[in-house]
């Protein structure tokens, strides 16, 4: 019988004890893994298309006031409702002489600030209070979702009506009323993870180890919700956008020269019957765009972190 000096064609490198040395990919043909950015481009072509949509509308209500120079702050009578297309004002006028492009932009800043930002704190607050609640338990757990489960029951518009009529609005109070009814969905969702995840050897080893609560929460548990804590995170802007477009649409909004694209959708409703469709057209179609391409955003991440963690193979 012949020795070989080198690896059986086809095979994998081992060493000595026949571990192998470099991964087999014969299995998937040499494919990437399911949670690739290139394989989730490839089975998620809405969700790529949303995220470049994301990125021109961040791209156009940030820097497109850079290039695209109007008077937000002065109305002109003289140019009030001038239909899409009028010279210098693509996308027309409103009531009151404002360019709508020029408002779209400015009023897409203030709704993708307030979400984004609204969405952080509330995935970031409910995620420490749901940990800490499955993790502890008993007692601590009863009381602290008795409180998520109290607020739950109130309906969300509702408080952030009444809480908007109570103080003083500008952006940081926004952010901050909005996060207070956006957090219980992330609570709800990480305390049910952490349920499950605190029995495990992993964490079990920890507190063998001499770690604490907050070293377990904080090194083991909450690294491990990351992916169910990202995915909500992206619903949580597109409902943040919401609610700030249902407010502006309510009239419980900032005071003009500010505006957003619900304030600007409800200024449209007043005046659509007498043949203003710009007014809501434009405004209406970018809220649905945007909360449209986030959610199918959110359903790939989600695809992802479930392909990773089952490890399957498409």
């Amino acid at each position: 019988m012949e020795l070989s000096d080198g690896p059986v064609r086809g095979e994998p490198l081992a060493d000595a004890a026949g571990r192998p040395l470099l991964a087999d990919h014969s299995e998937t043909g040499g494919r990437r893994p399911p949670w690739s950015l290139r394989s989730l481009a490839g089975r998620h072509k809405a969700a790529t298309v949303s995220f470049l949509i994301i990125l021109i509308v961040i791209g156009l209500c940030f820097l497109g006031p850079l290039f695209y120079h109007t008077d937000l702050a002065h109305g002109n009578l003289a140019v009030a409702d001038l239909p899409p297309g009028s010279p210098g004002h693509p996308l027309g006028t409103d009531d009151v002489g404002f360019d709508e492009l020029g408002r779209l932009m400015v009023g897409g800043r203030l709704s993708l600030e307030v979400g984004f930002c609204a969405a952080l704190f509330a995935t970031i607050f409910g995620s420490i209070w749901g940990a800490a609640a499955g993790y502890f338990g008993g007692v601590v757990d009863a009381v602290m979702m008795r409180i998520v489960d109290a607020l739950v029951s109130m309906p969300s518009l509702f408080i952030l009506i009444f809480i908007a009529q109570l103080v003083t609005l500008n952006i940081p109070a926004l952010i901050l009323l909005i996060s207070y009814v956006a957090w219980l969905g992330p609570a709800r969702l990480v305390r049910g993870e952490i349920l499950s995840l605190k029995v495990r050897d992993f964490v079990r080893a920890g507190h063998t180890m001499g770690g604490g609560a907050s070293h377990a929460i904080g090194r083991h548990l909450l690294p491990n919700v990351a992916g169910t804590m990202l995915v909500n995170a992206t619903f949580q802007v597109a409902d943040a956008i919401l609610y700030v477009s249902a407010l502006g649409y309510l009239g419980i909004s900032f005071p003009p020269p500010n505006t957003d694209w619900g304030t600007m959708l409800s200024t449209g409703t007043q005046v659509v019957e007498a043949g203003y469709w710009w007014m809501v057209v434009f405004p209406g179609t970018v809220i649905v765009i945007v909360v449209l391409a986030l959610n199918l955003i959110g359903d790939a991440v989600g695809d992802a972190f479930t392909a990773r963690t089952r490890g399957q193979h498409v």
